[in-house]
């Protein structure tokens, strides 16, 4: 079975143009008409949203969905403080870092103090594929190599560098040789007491073959919830031992945070479940709440390495995106979306196992906090993987009101991840949706 790209995953298709509703087509053709072919629009029938409220969006007809797919708006769609504390901020400045300003310091020491010793020092960009590039060039720059390990599903950005580093963008290749991927840490097929154990001996492997290829190791980086793989968080520190192999090879631990962070896991950052302090962590789709900006941590000597080249953003860390990452940070804390997250997402969880007695489809269902994967089967005994039936469902959720998208290197594996305003009324109708829907296209 081909592996997909994570672009193909719940997209339309543009050769079905021809069978869209007539409502549907003519802004469908003008979206096309401008962005041309490479572009990607979700669902069979692609949506026109033109609000959001909460963990909804709305659709040009006054259709409303429960969005279960959209980490971007970690506080909700449209909430009104990042609304005011940008509105503001725009209308008295927003210029560059290269100037003092109290806004971008004070958020800036802000989120600092979410973090453990010795990770003390930032720097500001605009998207998680900057920070993630930033990042990799730091630790070549630190440990004078280039060899870069990652899982084989993995995503880390767009850019050109971070493309190279992301083979769910293309089909599973590596098309340079300074990476190297190891598996993912499948918890539904290898034994949780032999996980830490094989992750660490398959990194390990890695490196050996890097270093025989002539290639000096550099960094390990892995999404610590390895959502684009599949959604595998289990068991807590299991990635310890692959971090300590890491670093008895000279290298340094990127903990790519773009989809964990920001509480979503039930902590404040995903790497406090395994009890390891990365070298390096990344940031950024919900640090602003749907404003651009991210962010790269790390540690004195790491940022020092940057003096080679030294960094400058335009845009990364304006007073504006401070202004918004402050206003997260606020709502965080203020309304308990963590620990509102630890407790909504273990009770999906439990809600979604109650529904595999009566569908088996549902192969497995695992996650942490807010972060949920539901791996579709053909059979739970053979454990055989079913993309299409993920398909089908996904689109017929689409039509039940729930907007959803998939994992994994074949699509078969629904990734459940809402915005943190979302509550057991929420859940509820999740489940409801879920089991309807299983059942109207006979899984």
């Amino acid at each position: 079975m081909a592996i997909k790209s994570i672009l193909s995953m719940n997209a339309f298709d543009q050769a079905n143009f021809d069978s869209l509703p007539e409502d549907v087509k003519p802004e469908t053709k003008r979206r096309l008409d401008v962005f041309g072919s490479a572009s990607v629009l979700f669902f069979q029938e692609p949506i026109e949203v033109v609000k959001g409220e909460g963990c909804y969006l709305i659709d040009a007809k006054g259709t409303k969905y429960l969005d279960c797919y959209n980490n971007v708006a970690c506080i909700g769609h449209g909430h009104p403080r990042v609304a005011e504390y940008v509105g503001k901020q725009l209308a008295i400045v927003n210029t560059h870092t290269r100037y003092l300003n109290k806004v971008v310091d004070d958020y800036a020491e802000k989120l600092l103090a979410t973090f453990p010793k010795p990770l003390d020092k930032i720097a500001m960009t605009c998207t998680g594929s900057e920070s993630n590039d930033l990042a990799l060039r730091s630790a070549f720059y630190y440990t004078g190599g280039k060899g870069v390990i990652v899982t084989s599903g993995a995503y880390h950005g767009n850019s050109y560098l971070t493309t190279f580093v992301s083979p769910s963008s293309t089909n599973g290749k590596i098309t340079c040789d300074f990476v190297k991927t190891v598996p993912a840490p499948d918890t539904y097929r290898i034994p949780k007491d032999q996980l830490a154990d094989k992750f660490a001996s398959d990194v390990e492997k890695a490196i050996e073959d890097l270093e025989a290829s002539g290639i000096k190791f550099a960094a390990l980086l892995i999404d610590d919830i390895f959502s684009s793989d599949g959604v595998f968080s289990d068991p807590e520190g299991f990635i310890k031992k692959a971090v300590d192999v890491v670093h008895k090879h000279g290298g340094v631990y990127i903990a790519d945070e773009v989809q964990p962070g920001f509480g979503r896991t039930g902590k404040m950052w995903g790497f406090q479940r395994h009890g390891v302090i990365p070298d390096i962590v990344t940031m950024g789709k919900p640090m602003g709440n749907g404003y651009p900006m991210s962010a790269m941590v790390t540690r004195n000597e790491i940022i020092d390495a940057l003096k080679q080249t030294g960094y400058f953003n335009t845009f990364g860390g304006t007073p504006g995106a401070c202004a918004a990452g402050t206003a997260v940070l606020e709502v965080l804390k203020e309304d308990n979306l963590i620990e509102n997250a630890k407790e909504v997402g273990d009770y999906l969880r439990d809600g979604l196992r109650a529904l595999k007695k009566d569908h088996p489809c549902i192969g497995d269902v695992r996650g942490t906090g807010l972060f949920t994967g539901l791996e579709l089967v053909k059979d739970p005994e053979t454990k055989e993987i079913d993309p299409k039936g993920a398909t089908l469902l996904i689109n017929r959720l689409r039509y039940n009101n729930v907007l959803i998208g998939a994992a994994g290197p074949y699509g078969n594996i629904l990734k459940i991840r809402p915005p943190l305003r979302f509550y057991k009324k929420d859940a509820d109708f999740f489940i409801e949706a879920i089991k309807k829907s299983l059942t109207e296209i006979h899984l």
